[in-house]
């Protein structure tokens, strides 16, 4: 399947000019990371200065994001007065989520990456959308469960702690009845993402909570992706590819696919 992305557009982001803000330079004072969300419905660009988003473009419309991204990486560039040249790295969901969201962002990022020679930093959706939730939830002890709708009654999710330790690794999971009862019985379950609405019938239990304000967005990037710049801890950019967690079925048609 071919990604409709405005190559046009992208190239006149590449060498738009833009008047430099008098307090950043990019071999001093400051780190300046583009993020790149588009794991679910929701197309989201953001930028950030050493770890702090300034400003967020985002549109839910869904199903656009192919003909949105380079849009949106040149109006946040443009309306914060920034050359595309300033960026230090660039930051991207890397998954799990939808298949086509996750190609159309991984797409962008790298090839701006490569045209810049600048790094490409990857962090879980999973991780970056539970990061917001503790952050929204004052930092309140117990587990933490995205979910991402994964079709059916099935969720991509993980089970982090409220110190962001990962005791659960990301998986595709069927919800049950029952089948976070080991975690439920200890301490308070918090529940958020795209998939937890259609899973709260079956998780019923006192100390399960639901959070409906926590989304997936660029914002949720820039703390994670300015700790891995400053560790060194990059992608190789002609190798990396999304975390789908598990393979792309569709009953679709290839037209239906294409559009």
């Amino acid at each position: 399947m071919q990604l409709k992305i405005n190559q046009k557009r992208l190239i006149g982001v590449f060498t738009t000019v833009i008047t430099k803000k008098s307090f950043l330079d990019k071999e001093k004072y400051a780190m300046l990371i583009l993020g790149i969300d588009t794991s679910t419905h929701i197309c989201s660009v953001a930028l950030a200065v050493n770890g702090a988003t300034i400003d967020c473009i985002e549109n839910t419309a869904g199903h656009a994001h192919a003909s949105l991204i380079t849009v949106q990486i040149e109006e946040i560039l443009h309306r914060n007065q920034y050359n595309i040249h300033q960026l230090h790295a660039v930051a991207v969901s890397q998954g799990p989520g939808s298949y086509t969201g996750l190609r159309i962002g991984v797409s962008a990022a790298k090839g701006i990456c490569y045209v810049l020679n600048i790094p490409l930093i990857a962090v879980s959706t999973l991780e970056a959308l539970t990061r917001k939730a503790i952050t929204n939830n004052n930092n309140e002890p117990g587990f933490y469960m995205p979910m991402l709708d994964a079709m059916r009654m099935e969720v991509y999710t993980a089970v982090y702690t409220s110190t962001l330790e990962c005791i659960e690794i990301p998986q595709a999971l069927v919800i049950t009845p029952g089948v976070f009862d080991t975690y439920l019985n200890e301490q308070p379950c918090y529940y958020f993402g795209t998939g937890a609405a259609k899973c709260r019938p079956l998780l019923q239990h006192p100390n399960a909570g639901f959070m409906a304000d926590v989304e997936c967005s660029a914002t949720n990037l820039s703390e994670p992706a300015f700790e891995r710049l400053t560790t060194g801890k990059t992608e190789d950019i002609a190798y990396f590819f999304p975390d789908y967690i598990k393979n792309f079925f569709s009953n679709k048609s290839k037209t239906e696919l294409v559009h």
